[in-house]
């Protein structure tokens, strides 16, 4: 049994013996985080973390407490020094977004605070359900929509099909997939990212009900190859249930017709939902706000507040039109989650009724701080440089005769390869090459952009969701490819 007295008698916590002590360490966090940040672009993007900074990661579970300061001193050694690079003016990989200082500061806040921002009668409660309602006029979503905060676009797309698939069945709810008469089928583009794929083996479509339709020259889903899988699958007894469309691909950035597709969705009554994780942000934009108008048609839209709207890591939106179809999708009655008229327990209906999760962090502070530091025509005026960026990157290669765009660019990435004239290397030593391009353009800690396939061939891929990015960056990476790349071809045998 306990000894109650004896463990009473030496009651503990874990704040400071010493806050002067901490005040003086985190002024001196805060100090360096801000030396660093403003001074990133000086770095080598990347460098690989060494084989001692691996091996400090093999140590035993402390068991014994360490002071403060040694724990950050640890943290400069071994951790800041091999960070991701994603903050630097030169990445571009993936679809990665590049944080402020400030969107790091409210982090700070938030988790001082550290609110469970799901239930109660609390200001951060507030603080989000304003965030989504500037979201929803961002994306043209009617006031009465619903939404919510979630930590990325992967969450976002399984929320709302989630929301898709119960509205299509209802009896989903208390019987499972059991109890749907027919299975249930899904459509969206070979393009698609592969969240979407998962999130249908997460909601218990499977990957054999999930319908990859071929794209165009341009990456598009085909309109009549859609049409014919759909009347193919409800002569064969199938259930359409969903359509996904893109709104910026990820491996080249095109959009899918928005408006053909919602035609069809409306046609064969079928929820319409549209993968925006980043490209959806650039409605924002005069460019492409017409391009982008029909988004604000769609039973669901999910996209990314950490890629292009510059914020820190986690933080995404999922949209819904239709607010009571979006809680009778999730909302459960518990005792211990139960409503009060006052009290903590008052306020806002709880936001565990429009998700999956209960414990949720306040993310929604970084989001309102930033769009009040910058306003939204200054987040316009910065995804417009990014896509004026890429066509100028593209401008550069199409210039050169030893460097081949191997798509179009429409948006914000830029796909092209190093193949040198007076050459007849094949596809696979090409693919070859510039993997090692590309890998060495990572080593040399010059730029950050990734790869993809494009009918077989290796193109090395920018994807510029990054306010630090300047002209001068895609000048310094195009000189780089060619001089790396006139370095390998001399041995390019050595490759393989």
């Amino acid at each position: 049994m306990y000894d109650f007295q004896q463990i009473l008698a030496q009651e503990e916590t874990l704040d400071p013996a010493d806050w002067t002590a901490m005040r003086v360490l985190g002024h001196r966090m805060i100090d360096d985080m801000m030396d660093y940040l403003q001074h990133i672009g000086e770095r080598p993007i990347w460098q690989p973390p060494t084989e001692a900074v691996k091996q400090a990661f093999q140590a035993d579970l402390p068991i014994a407490q360490q002071s403060s300061e040694s724990i950050y001193e640890e943290f400069l050694t071994h951790i800041l020094p091999y960070n991701k690079g994603n903050i630097h003016p030169r990445f571009w990989g993936w679809v990665q977004g590049t944080g402020t200082p400030l969107g790091m500061l409210a982090d700070m806040l938030a988790s001082g605070m550290n609110p469970n921002n799901t239930i109660g009668d609390h200001a951060p409660m507030y603080v989000e359900s304003q965030v989504l309602e500037w979201c929803k006029t961002m994306m043209g979503f009617p006031a009465e929509g619903s939404g919510l905060l979630v930590s990325g676009a992967s969450m976002a797309n399984v929320t709302a099909l989630i929301v898709g698939r119960n509205w299509f069945e209802q009896i989903i709810r208390e019987k499972g997939l059991y109890g749907v008469p027919a299975p249930l089928v899904m459509y969206c583009s070979v393009e698609t990212h592969n969240c979407v794929f998962k999130a249908a083996e997460a909601i218990g479509i499977g990957q054999e009900n999930v319908r990859k339709i071929s794209v165009n020259e341009a990456y598009q889903i085909d309109l009549d190859a859609l049409k014919a899988q759909i009347a193919a699958d409800r002569a064969a007894g199938l259930a359409p249930f969903c359509l996904v469309a893109n709104a910026g691909t990820v491996n080249t950035g095109a959009i899918d017709p928005l408006a053909e597709l919602r035609a069809i969705a409306t046609h064969e009554n079928i929820w319409f939902h549209i993968d925006g994780a980043f490209g959806a942000l650039a409605k924002l934009t005069p460019e492409f706000a017409e391009t982008l108008a029909p988004i604000q048609t769609a039973d669901s839209l999910a996209f990314d507040l950490h890629k292009w709207m510059y914020m820190p890591y986690e933080v995404a939106c999922v949209l819904i039109r239709c607010q009571k179809i979006h809680r009778s999708a999730f909302a459960l009655t518990a005792n211990y989650l139960l409503h009060h008229e006052r009290g903590l327990s008052a306020g806002i209906e709880a936001r565990a009724n429009y998700g999956l999760e209960l414990s949720r962090g306040f993310k929604a502070l970084k989001v309102w701080m930033s769009l009040k530091e910058h306003g939204l025509e200054k987040y316009s005026r910065l995804i417009r440089q990014n896509i004026a960026q890429a066509f100028y990157l593209g401008d550069l290669v199409a210039q050169h005769r030893d460097l081949e765009l191997l798509a179009p660019v429409t948006m914000n990435i830029v796909c092209f390869r190093y193949r040198p004239v007076g050459t007849d290397f094949d596809t696979d030593t090409l693919n070859a090459l510039n993997k090692e391009i590309l890998m060495l353009l990572h080593e040399r800690g010059i730029a950050a952009p990734t790869y993809t396939l494009l009918h077989g061939q290796y193109a090395i891929r920018v994807a510029n969701v990054n306010h630090r990015s300047r002209k001068a960056d895609f000048d310094a990476l195009v000189a780089a490819v060619l001089e790396i790349g006139k370095e390998v071809s001399v041995n390019v045998a050595s490759i393989f």
